[in-house]
């Protein structure tokens, strides 16, 4: 099992969000997780594959006029606690608990990346009362749809820096176009992210099929995807949108796959809009008993 750590500067970060952290449990595991509170609808924001809850800070801030945005630290990352297993379907057990343990009624749910693949499964299983979904840039790659466009050595060099000690201007090398504020902290919560949990979530992208899951999908729900991204590419916004005829498909303009990062005021209003759409349509219980 790899190292995972916290430096002191990025426990210090938490002070500076407007945010409670809250925990649950999901099996063995302890889940930690950011609530903005207040009495809005609740959102459910899960990050992606090395983003702990606290990277989405900047998109839960604008949030807290429409929801009550609740960011989920996923197993392995952030401080909540490693797992067993990675799959798709334990990241939804985990999400699902979160909602119960919380006593969120009728959440929506944000996800993003690997987050919009976990917010697909949860939204399918129907084990948990929604008022919809957006999904951000769900990874497509899977059987027989080739890789993932990010190697999976990609990732670990990016953790090794991490645990040696990265800088916001390393990151920016990568990253160049991001806010300060958004490399810097990736450069000190990148460590907390376990490397069998990328590795494990990387052997995911491309072995469990998305499409297994998106065409079950209930509505209301709408798919953002960056019109840049190589992730979403053309071919698969097409897919998505043959397989799933009645949700959206909406590009970002200008946006690759960090949608939220690259191109902060489009990507947000764009969310909005979807937000706000899922919000007036009235109450179907959809569990599946």
């Amino acid at each position: 099992m790899s190292e995972r750590s916290i430096p002191q500067p990025a426990l210090a970060d938490l002070a500076d969000v407007p945010a409670t952290s809250r925990w649950v449990r999901s099996g063995g595991l302890r889940l930690h997780a950011l609530d903005y509170g207040g009495e809005l609808p609740p959102l459910v924001v899960l990050p992606g594959i090395t983003s702990p809850a606290i990277t989405m800070d900047f998109v839960a801030r604008e949030l807290t006029a429409l929801v009550r945005p609740v960011v989920l630290d996923v197993r392995g990352r952030g401080l909540s606690d490693t797992g067993d297993g990675y799959g798709l379907e334990e990241y939804a057990e985990d999400t699902e608990a979160l909602i119960t343990g919380l006593g969120l009624e009728r959440p929506l749910l944000l996800g993003h990346s690997m987050g919009a693949r976990i917010a697909a499964v949860v939204s399918a299983r129907g084990k948990v009362p929604l008022r919809g979904a957006v999904l951000a840039d769900p990874p497509m790659s899977g059987p027989g749809r080739g890789v993932y466009p990010t190697s999976l050595e990609t990732f670990r060099r990016q953790l090794a820096e991490a645990r040696r000690g990265t800088s916001a201007n390393e990151v920016a090398v990568s990253w160049p176009t991001w806010p300060r504020r958004e490399q810097e902290l990736r450069a000190r919560w990148l460590s907390s992210c376990a490397e069998e949990a990328v590795a494990a979530t990387h052997h995911g992208f491309e072995h469990e099929d998305f499409f297994d899951w998106w065409p079950q999908v209930p509505e209301p729900v709408c798919m953002l995807y960056g019109a840049d991204s190589l992730v979403v590419t053309a071919d698969g916004a097409r897919e998505a949108t043959e397989r799933h005829p009645s949700a959206p498909v909406q590009p970002v303009p200008g946006a690759g796959h960090m949608i939220f990062w690259d191109v902060p005021g489009a990507a947000l209003t764009a969310l909005t809009s979807a937000l706000k759409a899922m919000l007036a349509v009235p109450h179907v219980d959809r569990r599946r008993v």
